[in-house]
């Protein structure tokens, strides 16, 4: 699982956003008052979100997977210090082992520690390159057992049966969130169905009303409507259901993608 770069991904936002604003400024030009319009907008707003959900969502995953491999980590860590070997050396020893994208991460380290760099600046450069929340929490704390001595081991054991505890607690709350983000995609569900009811059962009609056919909106400028707002409630309710699952509205953009993509299918079929 690759990991994604910062600057990868505010390249990325830059290339993707100047993509959709080129599409809409040509459409605005060429296709203005036609029915090509807002689909030409809602294309130019797929290809703003499209490349930045992929890489949030690669993102997302590649630190998930850190995560999780922290604890084997640590407890290979205080089976190497209880054969008698140092912190550094458990360290190499362990990043013979795989523990996911975490084990390439390991082993830069140790490189940089056969290159002359010392410990801590080979371990603090770790926690940048990493970056995750657990990470940074835990490396600090390596560095203060580095340095005090003794019974490392005693530190590492309590330290990862922490971290443990914290990724259970973690896969709890989305377990416990899993029904929300259910709800706001049901919602959406019930929401297309409704439209395309009305629209069918009721809109249509009044074409066949010529006294009223003046004073009231033509069936195009309702499906239009209609596709408006299927895309604002599709792209925020997305970003809703990222920040209830994830924590992190960026973490929403593939919901907003999804749900995006199945409304205006199901107008495009249905309206």
């Amino acid at each position: 699982m690759p990991k994604i770069e910062g600057k990868t991904k505010r390249i990325t936002w830059i290339v993707s956003t100047a993509l959709a604003v080129g599409i809409i400024l040509v459409d605005f030009l060429v296709f203005w008052g036609t029915a090509a319009f807002d689909e030409l907008v809602f294309f130019a707003i797929i290809a703003a979100v499209f490349p930045s959900a992929i890489l949030t969502y690669l993102d997302y995953r590649w630190r998930k997977a850190i995560d999780e491999h922290l604890p084997d980590l640590f407890r290979s860590i205080v089976q190497a210090q209880e054969t008698g070997m140092t912190l550094p050396q458990a360290l190499e020893e362990a990043s013979k082992r795989d523990y996911g994208p975490l084990t390439a991460e390991l082993r830069k380290m140790t490189v940089q520690i056969s290159w002359g760099v010392s410990f801590e600046e080979a371990l603090l450069a770790l926690g940048k390159r990493v970056n995750t929340v657990l990470v940074q929490r835990t490396v600090p704390m390596i560095i203060e057992a580095s340095r005090s001595g003794g019974r490392v081991e005693k530190v590492f054991d309590p330290m990862g049966k922490f971290i443990q505890t914290t990724l259970l607690l973690d896969k709890e709350r989305r377990t416990q969130t899993r029904p929300y983000i259910a709800i706001i995609y049901v919602a959406f569900f019930v929401f297309l169905f409704t439209i395309i009811l009305l629209f069918k059962s009721f809109f249509v009609s009044i074409e066949q009303l010529p006294t009223l056919g003046t004073a009231l909106m033509t069936p195009e400028d309702i499906r239009r409507l209609f596709f408006h707002m299927t895309v604002v409630q599709a792209f925020f309710g997305g970003l809703v259901a990222g920040k209830m699952g994830e924590g992190t509205i960026n973490a929403g953009l593939k919901h907003s993608l999804i749900l995006m993509l199945c409304g205006y299918l199901a107008l495009k079929f249905f309206l």
